[in-house]
């Protein structure tokens, strides 16, 4: 699903949050009459920077390893559907999605819900994973090192420059990312009734062009986060955000890989 967590929305939240103590001067400010501090700034020194983001986000993407190696083994393989979803699994993907609506919108619980999530998110992941392994040898291990390699792109790309993140390159991101929600949640309404509008899903030549241009938005969404923990670094904001943004920099990474582990089976269709 499209990442709604590092927005302009989310930052002027976490912001609000602690208003007071970012429009507090600094030491150096009230003694010699400097310039004030950035808005974004913290009282105490502990300001969120880019590296200890990307480090968080290494951290959760541990997390996410040991949890989806905990689905991994718990997930039995049925001979009549194999890709049939256990519902202790469904039961978790519940708990996680709830878990990052909370942290979504309640910044300052990151360094408590993040790894939470990312636990459970695993444990999920590994069950789909291997559902998806046991119909199509191989498949798991080109998801990952696909979404290793878009990731890894993708930030040297943003780092030197090469791709610039505008207001327009982030409105045409946004909107294409609208536009899949809408019509994830289209095709999940009308499954309740019988009608299968889930085109993306079918091993055509349509079908697979529509998942490739779902999975090719899903990478675009990461120079989205790259710029927003940049912006939320310059602004000194408060150092708990390095876990905010390494979960929404997660959050995009589980879609993506979601999104290729699709193409890739629609592909050995």
């Amino acid at each position: 699903m499209p990442n709604p967590i590092l927005t302009d929305k989310s930052f002027e939240r976490a912001r609000g949050e602690d208003a007071p103590g970012w429009a507090a001067p600094s030491a150096a400010t009230a003694v010699a009459g400097t310039q004030a501090r950035p808005p974004g700034a913290t009282t105490d020194g502990r300001v969120m920077t880019a590296n200890g983001t990307f480090a968080k986000t290494g951290a959760l993407f541990l997390l996410v390893l040991l949890g989806g190696a905990f689905g991994w083994s718990r997930t039995e393989i049925s001979p009549v559907n194999q890709l049939s979803i256990p519902g202790w699994a469904i039961a978790v993907m519940f708990v996680a999605f709830a878990l990052a609506m909370v942290c979504a919108f309640v910044p300052k619980s990151s360094p408590f819900l993040a790894p939470l999530y990312a636990l459970l998110e695993g444990a999920f992941l590994g069950v789909i994973s291997k559902l998806f392994e046991a119909r199509w040898d191989g498949i798991v291990l080109q998801a990952v090192l696909v979404t290793i390699g878009v990731f890894l792109t993708t930030l040297v790309l943003y780092v030197t420059g090469v791709v610039k993140v505008t207001r327009k390159f982030q409105m045409v991101v946004l909107s294409a990312m609208i536009g899949i929600f809408l019509m994830y949640l289209a095709g999940a309404l009308m499954s309740l009734f019988g009608v299968d509008i889930m085109f993306w899903n079918d091993p055509s030549p349509f079908g697979i062009v529509i998942s490739v241009v779902i999975a090719v938005v899903a990478a675009l969404n990461l120079f989205l986060n790259f710029e927003f923990i940049r912006q939320a670094s310059i602004a000194e904001s408060p150092k708990y955000m390095e876990w905010y943004g390494a979960f929404g920099l997660m959050v995009a990474l589980v879609w993506l890989y979601l999104e290729v582990l699709r193409l890739l089976s629609l592909l050995r269709q």
